[in-house]
């Protein structure tokens, strides 16, 4: 039996270099002669050679690793030469789900693909320990496999315990945490499984390293090994962890790769772009089961496919992704219009607002258990790179959380320094979000920024905002409730025109294909557009401060909205119809959102700042009259005399006292005594 298995090994060893100088005797030379330290395996060409090779490969990856490095010993370019033997070009057959490992797979070569969720720092672990008999010196060598270092059990010479560790082979090791990515998920409510994956040697080389950062996209192929799990008083359980040792790693750039586009489905997008109507078609596709808010599903739509990502010649970048805030009362199905999007969007992600730490929006330093350094961890908005980041009840997420996302809306990176770690990752994710006003229901003569616990700054990052009310009307409401009694009666008939699947393709297929670019009429349109709102003549005196109807964060927000449209249509060019479909959206929102109640003018103030220019030039004039009346009472002026001095500059004695309170509130004012103000000198 054992001559049976010298001979087979002798076979492996033989075959196996026969392959090398066959296929690969010239990209050995490379290696050596570079001086690298590994040397990549084709596996395709390895199975087409010999499928026997890879199946004893994929089953006894050890033994097959050492015969290997046996065979490439036995070549002579390569005889002295050290090389860590890696398999590269896996077939997508080989694949495993994370999910689907289980206890027989321990032992065995597999291959995941997922999203790296937590990445620790890279620190030397001891591969083997070096022990010296105290009694008769005999050095004596153990493996380590395990997190604690595993000492000898006896000498030969018959001493047992307590040896002495005289040297030891480290080796650079990092962990990562990888998690399922979303489109291999079976439902959209489905929990991503993870995994953690060991990288020894030159798979943690500052280059690649660089490559594996939280968030991005990896094909890793490695050995299932067990772990046991220790309690918290050190004792061994009978349970077990599962861990990959990873054999080699690609990085994965085409973040829409993963949806299969046949030539079939090319024929139909193109033929379905070609249609007069591919618009409204897009539009009724969307959440067919809930009636209404035409503006919404457009703007979501716009949304999904996007604009175009700019970076200019001084290397400040332009965000290509749009952002739609959805505020409104209870009830008006804002939560299903997200879940919806997180179901039919490439590459998506839903998280809700009390169940979303700042870590789980944007990113966090986590303690790591195997390594016990830092590790760290990405959170939806890293994950959801290059897709789109659903995110309901936003307005009851901590404060601290919230303020994490600005730099991630605007300039699409999250930055992280903490526990002596500092990065910055990647974050060019759209998002959708909805919040509830602070009261239940939209106060349409409040401010927006008034009425949800969210900052104006990132409020205004938004580029449409939509508001969602709940008005009795007959004729809607008779509607509203056929087409609710019809979605439990007869559901087939809520059927999409447009398939999400098709959607999805349909989207992936814009994305990747269509850069368009601005015409010169759409260019004047939305030119003239800007400019002829902004120059509008104003309500109020000379001196007091103007309305500004919309800032340039809204012209490019416009420029985005109209490249999204064009890409609806397949098209490379912005025509005059796209320009105007964005100008339309924004104008519906701006009416919506950011028109003064009092003067009726468009004040983009009330969105950006949360206080309009009315409010503002109040606020100027009983400041004013509070500095007139100072020197006549010592700085400690009545209540009263400030609202008679404002009814004689016309002023409402009403409003007055609404400035006087915000003053008081924000600390600008104090009161020593009732009825007298004195104003905080700074």
């Amino acid at each position: 039996m054992k001559e049976k298995l010298v001979s087979n090994e002798e076979d492996i060893i033989e075959r196996f270099r026969e392959f090398v100088e066959k296929n690969s005797s010239d990209q050995l030379r490379k290696t050596i002669n570079k001086g690298h330290s590994s040397f990549y395996i084709d596996y395709r060409l390895l199975d087409k050679f010999d499928p026997e090779l890879c199946d004893f490969i994929t089953d006894h990856p050890d033994k097959g690793l050492e015969l290997f490095s046996k065979a490439i010993a036995l070549i002579q370019i390569a005889e002295d030469a050290k090389l860590n033997l890696r398999f590269t070009n896996i077939p997508e057959t080989k694949r495993t789900n994370i999910r689907d490992i289980r206890s027989k797979d321990i032992g065995k070569m597999i291959t995941i693909e997922g999203l790296i969720r937590q990445a620790s720092d890279v620190r030397p672990v001891a591969t083997l320990g070096i022990f010296e008999c105290p009694l008769c010196g005999t050095k004596i060598e153990i493996i380590q496999n395990e997190t604690a270092m595993k000492e000898p059990v006896m000498c030969s010479c018959g001493r047992k315990g307590k040896f002495k560790l005289i040297d030891k082979k480290l080796v650079d090791t990092q962990r990562l945490v990888i998690e399922e990515s979303p489109e291999s998920l079976g439902t959209a409510d489905a929990q991503p499984r993870r995994l953690s994956i060991f990288l020894t040697d030159d798979l943690v080389d500052p280059k690649i390293e660089k490559k594996t950062v939280p968030g991005s996209k990896v094909l890793v192929i490695g050995v299932i090994r067990e772990f046991s799990i220790m309690e918290q008083s050190g004792t061994k359980t009978t349970r077990y962890d599962l861990a990959m040792h990873a054999n080699n790693m690609e990085t994965s750039e085409h973040e829409f790769a993963d949806i299969e586009i046949t030539p079939e489905d090319t024929k139909i997008i193109k033929e379905m772009a070609n249609e007069p109507e591919i618009n409204a078609k897009l539009i009724r596709s969307i959440a067919p089961s809930i009636f209404g808010y035409e503006a919404i599903k457009e703007a979501i739509l716009l949304q999904l496919f996007g604009g175009l990502k700019t970076e200019r010649p001084d290397k400040t970048i332009v965000r290509g992704d749009i952002h739609v805030l959805l505020v409104g009362d209870p009830g008006v199905a804002k939560s299903q219009l997200l879940k919806y999007v997180a179901s039919v969007a490439p590459k998506a992600r839903y998280v809700s607002g009390k169940g979303a730490s700042g870590a789980g929006i944007t990113a966090a330093v986590v303690k790591d258990e195997f390594l016990k350094g830092w590790s760290l961890e990405a959170g939806a908005l890293v994950l959801a790179n290059k897709g789109i980041a659903c995110i309901d009840e936003i307005d009851k997420m901590d404060k601290d959380e919230r303020s994490a996302m600005h730099e991630a809306m605007e300039q699409q990176t999250v930055t992280i320094s903490k526990a002596n770690i500092h990065s910055t990752l990647k974050s060019e994710t759209t998002i959708l979000a909805a919040a509830n006003p602070k009261l239940g229901r939209f106060d349409p003569y409040q401010p927006i920024a008034a009425q949800i616990d969210m900052p104006p700054t990132l409020i205004s990052r938004f580029d449409l905002i939509f508001t969602v009310r709940d008005r009795p009307d007959r004729d809607r409401d008779e509607k509203l409730a056929t087409h609710i009694i019809k979605s439990f009666t007869e559901p087939d008939e809520l059927k999409p025109e447009i398939s999400p699947d098709i959607m999805r393709k349909y989207i992936a297929y814009a994305k990747q294909h269509c850069r368009p670019m601005l015409t010169k009429e759409a260019t004047d349109q939305i030119k003239e557009f800007f400019v002829s709102l902004r120059s509008q003549r104003h309500s109020g005196d000379e001196e007091s401060i103007p309305a500004i109807p919309l800032t340039a964060r809204q012209l490019e927000a416009l420029i985005r909205l109209s490249q999204a449209a064009a890409r609806i249509r397949l098209s490379d060019t912005v025509t005059l119809k796209d320009a105007n479909t964005a100008i339309r959206l924004l104008k519906s929102c701006l009416n919506d959102v950011g028109v003064d109640t009092e003067t009726g003018e468009l004040d983009i103030d009330r969105i950006v700042t949360g206080i309009t220019a009315t409010t503002r030039n109040r606020i100027v004039n009983v400041r004013e009259i509070i500095r007139e009346l100072e020197p006549r009472f010592d700085g400690n002026v009545p209540i009263a005399d400030i609202i008679d001095a404002a009814k004689e500059k016309g002023l409402d004695p009403i409003k007055v006292e609404e400035i006087i309170e915000k003053m008081r509130r924000d600390g600008e004012l104090f009161e020593p005594k009732s009825g007298i103000l004195r104003r905080l000198q700074g």
